[in-house]
């Protein structure tokens, strides 16, 4: 029994434990249960107002875009609107223009039909003085045959004679207006004229730079130029081209040949071979050789150095060497390297004046002369190698245009062209830049009187300008105005025909009446 007490006891405890416990447990639950609820609300209500925070930046967001766009429409409907204006102007100005015209050409219907009507009515009246005009003339031929006591044929042949005389006055004062008008509006035909006439090879007026001469250290050296039976001087002739002249002239021999680079390397191997000493053939092919190769890259230099002292500096190195050739070669006289710069040089400045390409105007005025470094190689004109040369070396069409266009064989269509053109004019005109020989000058002058002198009429004649102007004073008696024009012309091509001259040469006749009395 009391076994049944204690176990009883025991469980008693047990169920009192259990339910102390279960209360324990109960009261950890509903913590638990409170923190969660908690929990779960601090959670709701943090979503709760991220949702808010959402809807409120989307809200922003949105009428931010639609502010944006609303601006967009209306700049873009401005644009359209100021569009529409713009071409509702243009069609207005275009109706006010239209309705102008249409008065005008109203106006000028109206006008058409008067003066229709008026011509009409003129056509008329001159068809009843016509017939009116050939009764009159028939009534006058006859009165005139019988008061004459010529027949319609003799006549005739009376009024032709008097027709004749007076078509020949008549041209005459025609030709003379014609002339007159075309001094005023021809200038710059002229100009083209001027340089068209200016010759690519004027030997007779340039044969003193076909010779140079070469100074000895002694006469002595002569004979060693000459050589055993002639070698050297032979073997020195057929190395360089040129002839070599050995005469009585003192301590100095004379270098002969058209070739201006040709005669330059025969001077340089001749110094350098009296210099050195040795002097026979082999030397001399050598010598002569190596000279060649060195005034190759002398003339290269010279072209660039020309080039840069323009300021040009992409030039092809093949131009420039034909470039630096044109040092040694003159026309009538004047160094072509030299007249080159001018020419480029006054061409950029009359191109910076007028505010045109100053660039193309000086490139064209420094190459226009380019087709002169082997004009004398190659069969053509400078004009046609240069241009071939420029087309070659890929130089640009307004350059090789202007080039061209120097001489007036080709019409100028860029302001450069006529630039150039122009500044190789005024190179070439300017005083002290080109001489001829003072025999072949003088001859030239009294060639030009004696073609004046043997036309009939003439009384005197005056050379005068350097033989650019040729003045004939006509004896009055026998020459009228009209035969003076005639004898101005007469004279211009017969000195066209008979004489070679640089430029033009003016031609003017004068005619004077002189009344002379005495009073006694």
């Amino acid at each position: 029994m009391n076994i049944a007490i204690a176990i009883l006891i025991g469980l008693a405890g047990a169920v009192v434990l259990a339910l102390m416990w279960s209360a324990v447990y109960r009261k950890r639950a509903a913590a638990q249960i409170d923190e969660a609820r908690s929990s779960a609300e601090r959670i709701v209500e943090d979503a709760r107002k991220s949702a808010e925070n959402k809807v409120k930046e989307a809200n922003l967001e949105a009428k931010e875009t639609l502010l944006q766009m609303r601006s967009d429409f209306d700049r873009q409907s401005q644009q359209r609107r100021d569009e529409i204006k713009v071409v509702e102007k243009r069609i207005q100005q275009k109706e006010e223009a239209l309705d102008k015209k249409t008065q005008q050409i109203d106006s000028r219907v109206a006008e058409v039909e008067r003066r229709d009507k008026a011509i009409g009515d003129r056509e008329r009246d001159l068809e009843k003085h016509e017939a009116d005009l050939a009764g009159l003339i028939e009534e006058q031929r006859h009165k005139l045959e019988q008061i004459s006591g010529l027949t319609v044929e003799e006549a005739k042949r009376e009024l032709i004679r008097g027709i004749e005389n007076e078509a020949k006055l008549e041209a005459a004062h025609i030709i003379k207006r014609i002339e007159t008008e075309a001094n005023e509006l021809g200038h710059l035909k002229a100009q083209k004229i001027l340089g068209m006439a200016i010759q690519r090879m004027a030997s007779d007026y340039v044969a003193e730079n076909t010779v140079s001469v070469v100074d000895l250290p002694s006469e002595d050296m002569k004979g060693r130029i000459i050589g055993r039976e002639g070698r050297n001087i032979r073997a020195l002739e057929l190395a360089t081209g040129v002839d070599l002249i050995v005469d009585d002239t003192p301590e100095a021999v004379i270098l002969s040949g058209f070739d201006p680079i040709r005669r330059e390397i025969a001077r340089i191997s001749l110094e350098r071979l009296m210099q050195d000493g040795r002097i026979h053939p082999a030397r001399i092919e050598e010598l002569v050789e190596k000279v060649r190769q060195e005034l190759d890259q002398k003339m290269f230099e010279e072209g660039e150095a020309a080039a840069f002292s323009l300021g040009i500096t992409d030039i092809n190195p093949e131009i420039l060497k034909l470039l630096g050739r044109l040092r040694y070669r003159t026309s009538y006289g004047q160094n072509v390297l030299v007249h080159s710069l001018e020419v480029a040089q006054l061409a950029a400045l009359m191109a910076v004046e007028l505010g045109v390409n100053d660039t193309i105007a000086k490139r064209g005025g420094l190459l226009h002369d380019i087709g002169k470094s082997i004009d004398r190689e190659m069969e053509g004109t400078h004009l046609e190698l240069g241009r071939q040369v420029l087309e070659k070396y890929g130089e640009k069409r307004e350059i090789i245009h202007a080039m061209e266009c120097h001489h007036g064989d080709y019409d100028p269509t860029t302001v450069e062209a006529v630039l150039v053109n122009a500044a190789d004019a005024l190179s070439a005109a300017r005083p002290g830049a080109r001489r001829e020989i003072l025999e072949n000058y003088v001859h030239r002058l009294e060639r030009l009187e004696g073609i004046a002198n043997s036309m009939e009429g003439v009384a005197k004649s005056f050379a005068i300008q350097a033989g650019r102007e040729l003045r004939i004073i006509v004896n009055s008696e026998k020459i009228t105005d009209e035969q003076a024009i005639w004898l101005s012309k007469d004279v211009a091509r017969k000195i066209e025909s008979e004489l070679q001259y640089p430029g033009q040469i003016k031609v003017t006749v004068i005619r004077e009446m002189r009344a002379v009395d005495y009073a006694k």
